[in-house]
């Protein structure tokens, strides 16, 4: 791309916002030296990358943990220095940053195969960080099982230590010293323990003078009889001094040695780290990852066949509560936009946005514009803007224009966008007008893509006259006597001069005079152009209302919605507290059932009437056993569901978790979901499909759903058996049929309701459970699913 494009379309002030993102100075390096790729292949895998990493982000908060910024310590380990302990702590640090990146990523493959495949170039860790943490501890300190030698040192070190402040106590406690002592205490100089001296009592005690007070009131002297356990003391210092840095010295040397697979481990978690910061700063711009077409040049016409066509465009660098949204279109009929209005009026805002949108979309990074955005990958970008340091500032000379447009003239070609600024400006009207057309046509039959703004009106009948060419304008209100900043496609911008010479009180004869001067044709034209300037605002102001509406109405549908599910959730949960109190009425009445049994029996009583009240018992249990179901809230009358069909792959919510996933199996009434590592079941009115997540194609599942049924299996049997007021023969055999018709359809798992009761059923069904040849295991249900009274089988193939 052109550097000097680049710097007019200001694309470094959003690297420097996207470095702002990032997590250590490696990647913010990395992300100012981000560059847009000619490459369609590879600009739409930056993009599918820094969508993965959004959708990635919005389910955890993974980040790149404690990597250090490495490259002076690699550099400092090229030239074979000893490293200091801090120093290869910041090298473990990395190092299990970039081990767990690698772990996760190959735990997410299948959701997420694009950053996989960019973690799995993260090298192994080639066992430094356990060389490292055998060395030195997380406090920096070299650690006493670094070597042998240095464990014995230490040892050796502690006892000559503990030996030399013994003596030294013992000397500071007599009472035949004491006297002479201006503290009872010991300290160290020069590397030698001493105890303070009175000056005037100098020579009472046999010892070495290491240094005074500042008064001289005070000598530290060391003890004759103490010299012997410092000299070996400081001795042991320095052997202990020599071995740390002979342990560091070899810890370094392996890192010299792996200097260029640590280097390349950086490298990759830079590259993630920026795709993170990618992501984050699109979420902020609520930005939306366009279409990316490929150029392909018609046979036989002069269009190169380029696409822009960008929806509510917002300028990324300026206020966006502010910045007013244009939409940009250019049909499969044009290849070149002439925008004319006036001055301050948006013109170079709507250049730059379209110019820097294409930036950003090569270079990986959605752009902030609606859904349904597209744009084509240009080999090159060209501009000649005369603001080139900001929107604001003045234009630049009409030499400068020229040399920088030439120089635009002599590379373009049919994949590239050049966006001239102001064409023709600068200096003889009349000149600078047949210029301005010259230079277009000169574009327009080398078939590039183009984009200018003008005050020429030549232009104008130019771009009305020309095949290819589209007039456009932005808008200006003569009642504030402000532009309204919109861009308005196939309408070319009015002088408004009149008008707004009569709105700030000029006499009207003048006005008049002035009129009478213009020819009638542009009389004519001008009265047009305002009639349908004003029929365009009418229908905006018409569609805007209606968008208000519909804005309105999905509100309040929404409210309605969460009222009732508010409702559904109450009348569940009195349903199901009831339930359960049920429950355990029913649990106390057995159990005085089974203490009467046992009372009849130990007094050998006939027990048909206790027998005859369990069966009862049991008949009300069972009614009470399914829990209590959620009822799909109803919608008003014509609205249609909020988003597809439920289907193998459709991304959905339930409600009860407050949390999404996506179904990887389907049976009649429940559905299995993968919620992040946690895979469930659930009833199909339990799940809702997730607001503004299309379902996906009906030929097409996702990679991480299991494949739909072969059209040879059998018909479904549905996910559940009831076996409830059967008996254990009957029960049995019925299980038996329909496991077999479950298998040959294919189903994953199947739910059998046997009720809790005496429990010889639920035995009885989970023993054949255990023997069937195709049931792969089975489980207990859980919560909300009967407990006790359900056993769940999962089949295998």
């Amino acid at each position: 791309m052109d550097s000097k494009t680049l710097r007019i379309l200001e694309y470094p002030k959003i690297l420097d916002k996207l470095a702002s993102y990032t997590a250590f100075a490696p990647s913010a390096d990395l992300a100012r030296r981000l560059r847009p790729t000619s490459d369609l292949r590879e600009a739409r895998r930056r993009l599918a990358l820094t969508e993965e990493a959004r959708l990635l982000l919005a389910a955890s908060d993974l980040t790149i943990g404690g990597a250090r910024d490495l490259r002076p310590i690699l550099e400092k380990a090229r030239r074979s220095a000893m490293l200091e302990p801090h120093e290869l702590l910041d090298v473990k640090s990395t190092l299990a940053s970039a081990r767990n990146l690698s772990r996760t990523f190959e735990r997410l493959a299948g959701e997420y195969p694009l950053l996989a495949d960019l973690a799995a170039q993260i090298p192994p860790p080639l066992g430094l960080i356990d060389a490292i943490s055998r060395t030195i501890s997380e406090r920096g300190e070299v650690l006493d099982s670094a070597s042998p030698e240095l464990g014995r040192i230490r040892r050796d070190l502690q006892t000559v230590h503990d030996r030399l402040m013994s003596r030294l106590q013992r000397l500071i406690s007599d009472p035949k010293v004491t006297p002479y002592l201006q503290d009872a205490l010991v300290t160290m100089r020069g590397g030698r323990y001493v105890i303070p001296l009175q000056a005037d009592f100098k020579g009472r005690i046999k010892a070495i003078v290491h240094d005074q007070s500042a008064s001289g009131a005070t000598l530290f002297v060391e003890p004759l009889s103490v010299v012997e356990f410092n000299n070996q003391y400081r001795e042991l210092q320095l052997a202990e001094r020599d071995e740390v840095r002979r342990v560091l010295t070899l810890l370094s040397q392996r890192i010299t040695e792996n200097t260029p697979e640590l280097e390349h481990m950086l490298e990759v978690v830079a590259r993630l780290d920026v795709t993170f910061a990618l992501a984050k700063y699109a979420e902020d711009l609520k930005a939306a990852a366009p279409s990316l077409r490929p150029i392909r040049p018609r046979k036989g016409r002069a269009h190169p066949g380029s696409v822009i066509r960008l929806r509510e465009a917002r300028h990324p660098l300026l206020d966006p509560e502010s910045v007013v949204p244009i939409d940009v279109e250019l049909d499969p009929q044009t290849y070149a936009l002439v925008i004319t209005g006036p001055n301050t009026g948006g013109k170079t805002v709507a250049l730059k946005t379209v110019g820097l949108l294409a930036l950003m979309a090569q270079s990986g990074l959605p752009i902030p514009a609606a859904q349904g955005s597209e744009l084509s990958v240009f080999r090159s970008i060209f501009a000649d803007i005369g603001d080139e340091q900001s929107i604001e500032q003045s234009l630049s000379t009409f030499s400068g224009h020229i040399t920088n447009i030439n120089r635009i003239l002599k590379r373009a070609g049919k994949r590239s966008l050049v966006i001239l600024d102001e064409l023709g400006a600068g200096t003889d009207p009349q000149e600078g007008a047949a210029l301005a057309r010259a230079i277009l046509a000169y574009l327009l039959e080398r078939s590039v893509t183009t984009l200018v703004t003008t005050h020429h009106p030549e232009l104008k009948a130019y771009a009305y006259n020309t095949p290819g060419v589209v007039n456009a304008s932005v808008e200006f209100d003569i009642e504030t006597l402000r532009p309204t900043y919109r861009l308005t496609i196939g309408l070319p911008g009015r002088s408004n001069a009149l008008a707004i010479a009569r709105r700030l009180g000029m006499p009207e004869e003048i006005i008049a005079a002035a009129r009478a001067e213009l020819h009638p044709d542009e009389v004519r034209a001008e009265g047009l152009l305002d009639e349908i300037h004003r029929q365009r605002q009418v229908a905006r102001e018409t569609r805007a209302a209606a968008e208000e509406a519909r804005r309105e109405a999905e509100a309040l549908r929404a409210e309605l919605a969460e009222r009732l599910e508010r409702i559904e959730d109450e009348r569940r949960a009195v349903l199901e507290a009831a339930r359960k109190e049920a429950e355990k009425r029913l649990e106390a009445l057995r159990a005085e059932m089974e203490a009467l049994r046992r009372r009849l029996k130990r007094a050998r009583q006939p027990l048909e009437v206790v027998e005859q009240v369990e069966e009862e018992l049991e008949a009300v249990e069972e009614a009470l056993l399914p829990p209590v179901e959620r009822r799909p809230a109803p919608l008003p009358a014509g609205t249609p569901p909020p988003s597809g069909p439920l289907r193998l792959g459709a991304r959905v919510l339930v409600p009860r978790l407050g949390a999404r996933g996506v179904v990887t199996a389907m049976g009649e009434d429940e559905a299995e979901v993968q919620m992040g590592a946690l895979r469930m079941r659930v009833r199909l009115s339990d799940l809702q499909v997730a607001a503004g997540e299309p379902a996906p194609p009906e030929e097409t599942a996702p990679a991480e759903a299991p494949a739909a049924p072969e059209s040879g299996l059998a018909p479904s049997p549905g996910v559940e058996l009831d076996l409830r007021g059967q008996r254990v023969d009957e029960a049995l055999e019925e299980l038996d049929r329909y496991l077999d018709a479950a298998f040959l359809a294919g189903l994953p798992w199947v739910r059998i309701i046997h009720g809790r009761g005496t429990g010889r059923v639920r035995a009885a069904v989970r023993d054949a459970l255990r023997r069937h040849p195709h049931v792969a295991s089975w489980e207990p249900g859980g919560e909300g699913e009967g407990g006790e009274g359900v056993t769940v089988a999962k089949l295998g193939r």
